[in-house]
Order: structure tokens, then C-alpha cells, then sequence
């Protein structure tokens, strides 16, 4: 057209996209590729994403204070040299150049040429709200990844798939709808969080549409599960959910399915700057990382340097797909896993996580040991007074003393022998002696903001106030 403007679908080489990125069946036979064939796949990728990546002022600004030069990047194998980023700089780059920073390389386009863009921000859980700008093409690879990862754990078509991730300025709701409605069959109920549609009228929903799957973060739908049977339904007879897919951390998969009558659970990690990075096949042993879109390394949390095979340490991203707006090469997630090692079952040669185990920058060192507070729910799981909601208070008492108390729900009322079991539960898998308080069902949610948040809050920490 002569107006200037591109069209989002024009944009965007669909054949080459599904080639680069197969779906279905095809995906399978990538998959079971050999290791050689896969790293020549992606070489090629991430040397397209170093030459958008030089356009931008970004990486212009970040290579150029560690003193990279074009032609230092030899391959992948280069990447542990070069300097990781994250929301921090990215937040940098909003400042030195508002609203909208200098990360998605607009300037790089001449006239006429500014490609189609959508904008979202993060949930702001960890601080300020990040922007977040995608281009078509790196869109629908995002959207692509989450809906095969969905049809690899056994979506079908005519499924009812009911959402509970948020909407808003957020990515997370909008994001899911596209990759199911763009990339799969399935019918999507787009309910979102507990503010945007309340509980009961969700659990509602599922039952007057026949909904079998439910997307979204365990806490939430752990939670719905309640409220179905405060309502009068049973989960099991009443509300015929066969499937769900999440952010499950390290919760207790096992709790969730019987929750919802055996539903197969399964679990998946991506954040919203680069989509969906690794999730659980049907054999649920580990997340397969999504390499022939994403590389992924796991760095030292204080060095960052490559840890031994096996060991903790946070995901460092690089998207080797992003190659039109906001290039992602090195980003420190800060959220912490560790490779599985061993074959896949499935004859699958992709790498394997072992799933969310928390966040480094959220990590709290009480008297020497490192404590991820996210950690605390699965623990507590394993006795049944535990009511699923909890957080923890870190705290410093006059004589310089570090405390960590966990205040958890519990069923049956709060007595003195359950918190002691809670107490002896938590030292054992911890190391210290922690605080305890137990309160009733639903007595935290001011603190945890569960009904209004897409991931709860689980940490106070008052020590340095």
C-alpha cells in the first residue's frame, strides 16, 4: 500500500516459519534429529540473530561496554563470553530512551519499512512493569511453540480449554489465546484471573461449557478446585477436566490432579520476553527445552559462568528465532533449574530441565543457607493439614538475627501439634529451625494477593526496612 503501512500476516513467511519451526508429527521427527543436526540448525539461526542484533542500539550500547566487536561472535559456542542482560538493562534502555527504549531496533528500519509490532508489559511481579514489543514473525513463533507444546501433551481438537492467565497491559492471557486459536483446534474460554471473572462464576463457566482443560498458574486452579466444591460441585462428576497445563514449579502434581479427579498435569516455563522455553511431554520426565527456538544456559547465580552438568543456576536465554524486533541474546531470567541427564523415553534428543525451581533474585540467605521461598508450598504438601496457601517472612531481630517464618493455611483449624509438624517438616528439608503460623482457608490472600496476582507473592522480607 501507499499509506505506509505493513500488515501483521503480510509479514510473515508462513512456510519458512513452520519449516524453521515444524508442528505436529513434524515436530517429533526434528526432535529425534541427531545432536549435530540440531546444533547445525540453530548455528544457522543464531547467525541471523547476531546480525539483527548489531542493528540495534541495544546491543550496541551492551557489546560495545564489554568491548565486543563484530566478528568476535564466532557461533554459539562464543555466547559465554559475551555479557548476559536483564530487566535491569532493559529498564536502563526505557530510561535513556522513553517510553519505549532502544531493545526492539525500530531506527534499524528505514522509511516505509517499520514492520507491524505488538506491545505488552510484564506483570511487574519482581518491580515496575517492563515493556514488552514483539514483531509478527517472532509473535508467532512464540504462539507456534506454546500451542505444539499443548498438542504434545495431548490436546485434541475438539477440547474446551478454559484460561485463567490475566489480561490487561499483561502478555500472559493474550499470548496463550493466540497460541491455542492460531495453532491448535480447540475451543478457548478466555475467563482470565479472579478479578477479571470471580471464582464462582468461572467454576460456572467450565460447567456450562463442557470445559476438559485448564491453562494457567497452579495456585489459581488449585484454588478453583475449592470453590467448586464450596459450590456445591463435585470436580469429579460435575466438572469433567481431563487435562491440566501450567506453571507448576515444584508443586506437587499429584495434589493438583486428585484436586480436579486425576487430570493429567503437566508443566511448562517460558516469561514474557521469550515465550515458552521448555515444558513436559507425555512421559512427564522433565521439560523438554524448545531448542530449535531457544538456547538455553544455566549460569553460576553469583558468577554467571556455566555451572557442571547437572547443577543449579539461573536459565540464560538466547532466542534464535527473535530476529526482527527485540533481538534476545544472553537473558538472565533469574529463575533457577538445572539440567536432567539420561535419555529421553520418548527417543526425543532435545535437553531437559528440570523444571522452575525458583528465583535467584529472590533467593534469601538466612543464617548461611540459601532458601527459595517458592520451594516452601511443595514441602508443606506433604502433610494433609496443609490448606495450599502460604508465604514467608524473612525478619531481623535487634541483635542482628535472621528469621524465617512460613505462614501457611491449614484445614481442621491451627492447633500446637500440626505447627510442630510443620516445624520438624521444614527443618528436615531445609536445614534450619524455622518460625511457623498457621491460620484458616483463605485468611492469606490479602498477603498473597492470589486472586488479583499471576503469580502470588511469596517473600516479605522486612530485614532491611
Amino acid at each position: 500500500m501507499t499509506d505506509g503501512h505493513n500488515t501483521y500476516f503480510n509479514t510473515v513467511d508462513w512456510a519458512k516459519m513452520q519449516e524453521e519451526h515444524p508442528v505436529g508429527d513434524a515436530f517429533l521427527t526434528f526432535a529425534k534429529k541427531s545432536r549435530d543436526e540440531i546444533r547445525a540448525h540453530q548455528e544457522k539461526l543464531f547467525a541471523r540473530l547476531v546480525d539483527r542484533a548489531w542493528k540495534t542500539k541495544f546491543y550496541q550500547h551492551h557489546w560495545g561496554k564489554a568491548g565486543v566487536e563484530p566478528g568476535d561472535i564466532k557461533g554459539l559456542e562464543t555466547l559465554p563470553s559475551l555479557p548476559s542482560f536483564d530487566k535491569s538493562d532493559i529498564m536502563e534502555s526505557i530510561a535513556r530512551n522513553p517510553p519505549l527504549g532502544d531493545f526492539a531496533g525500530f531506527e534499524s528500519y528505514g522509511p516505509g519499512e517499520r514492520p507491524p509490532a505488538i506491545m505488552h508489559t510484564t506483570s511487574g511481579t519482581t518491580g515496575t512493569p517492563q515493556v514488552l514489543l514483539f514483531g509478527a514473525k517472532s509473535r508467532e513463533v512464540q504462539n507456534l511453540l506454546l500451542g505444539r507444546l499443548y498438542r504434545f501433551q495431548g490436546l485434541r481438537p475438539d477440547d474446551v480449554i478454559h484460561s485463567v492467565y490475566g489480561h490487561g497491559m499483561i502478555n500472559g492471557g493474550h499470548y496463550v489465546r493466540e497460541a491455542v486459536t492460531h495453532w491448535t483446534s480447540s475451543l478457548f474460554l478466555s475467563a482470565g484471573t479472579g478479578v477479571e471473572t470471580p471464582s464462582v462464576k468461572q467454576v460456572q463457566l467450565m460447567k456450562d461449557f463442557g470445559a476438559t482443560v485448564i491453562v494457567g498458574f497452579a495456585d489459581y486452579i488449585k484454588k478453583l478446585a475449592r470453590v467448586a466444591v464450596e459450590q456445591g460441585l463435585d470436580p469429579v462428576k460435575d466438572l469433567n477436566i481431563r487435562m491440566i497445563s501450567g506453571h507448576l514449579g515444584r508443586e506437587d502434581k499429584e495434589t493438583l490432579s486428585q484436586a480436579w479427579g486425576g487430570a493429567a498435569c503437566f508443566d511448562w516455563y517460558g516469561v514474557g520476553d521469550t515465550g515458552c522455553i521448555a515444558g513436559e511431554g507425555p512421559d512427564r520426565d522433565g521439560l523438554y527445552i524448545m531448542e530449535d527456538a531457544q538456547f538455553l544456559e544455566i549460569g553460576d547465580i553469583d558468577t554467571g559462568k556455566p555451572v557442571a552438568e547437572g547443577a543449579e543456576g539461573d536459565m540464560i536465554c538466547t532466542c534464535l528465532f527473535k530476529d526482527d524486533l527485540y533481538p534476545i541474546i544472553r537473558f538472565n531470567t533469574h529463575d533457577v533449574t538445572r539440567l536432567r541427564t539420561g535419555a529421553s523415553s520418548l527417543g526425543i534428543n532435545f535437553q531437559r530441565i528440570e523444571g522452575f525451581l525458583g528465583r535467584s533474585d529472590n533467593m534469601v540467605k538466612i543464617r548461611g543457607i540459601n532458601i527459595f521461598p517458592q520451594a516452601m508450598g511443595p514441602i508443606l504438601e506433604e502433610d494433609a493439614a496443609f490448606a495450599g496457601e502460604f508465604i514467608c517472612k524473612a525478619k531481623r531481630d535487634e541483635s542482628g538475627r535472621d528469621e524465617f517464618i512460613v505462614a501457611a493455611e491449614v484445614n481442621g483449624g491451627a492447633s500446637e501439634a500440626v505447627a510442630d509438624r510443620f516445624r520438624a517438616l521444614l527443618k528436615q528439608k531445609i536445614g534450619i529451625d524455622v518460625g511457623v503460623e498457621l491460620s484458616g482457608p483463605g485468611s492469606l490472600a490479602a498477603l498473597t494477593q492470589t486472586e488479583v496476582r499471576q503469580k502470588p507473592i511469596r517473600l516479605i522480607d522486612d530485614r532491611f526496612k
